[in-house]
């Protein structure tokens, strides 16, 4: 058990820290769409996808590892709320239109990485 909240704890600092970082390099580039919150959500949903297939094929990769890639690691660095947040300052200041397309743009984005990360593991064989 110890491991196991080791790992996350670990890799959801590590996740969160580059999240940051994307934020900090990243958001001031574009304000009306902050890329660095959509950079972390996209490459989080491929990492994810590339796990999930990987971790499907391996099956005797151990729990730990798991719990640090998927929960800790991509969990940290994935961000609905911040996400959530920047669409409800859309909204807040009449921008519908932009916090239409913030929203068409994640979910589409992080499900397209998702498959692409699965679907790179399946070429991979």
């Amino acid at each position: 058990m110890y491991l196991s909240i080791l790992a996350v704890g670990i890799g959801g600092a590590l996740g969160s820290l580059f999240r940051w970082v994307l934020g900090l390099r990243l958001n001031a580039l574009f304000p009306n769409l902050p890329l660095g919150t959509l950079a972390a959500n996209v490459i989080a949903g491929y990492v994810i996808g590339v796990a999930v297939a990987w971790f499907a094929r391996f099956p005797g990769v151990s729990m730990e590892w798991r719990l640090f890639v998927i929960t800790g690691l991509m969990g940290g660095l994935s961000t609905f709320s911040t996400f959530s947040a920047e669409v409800v300052a859309h909204l807040q200041q009449g921008r519908y239109g932009w916090a239409a397309g913030e929203i068409a743009i994640h979910v589409t984005a992080s499900v397209v990485m998702t498959i692409l990360g699965i679907a790179t593991v399946s070429l991979a064989r």
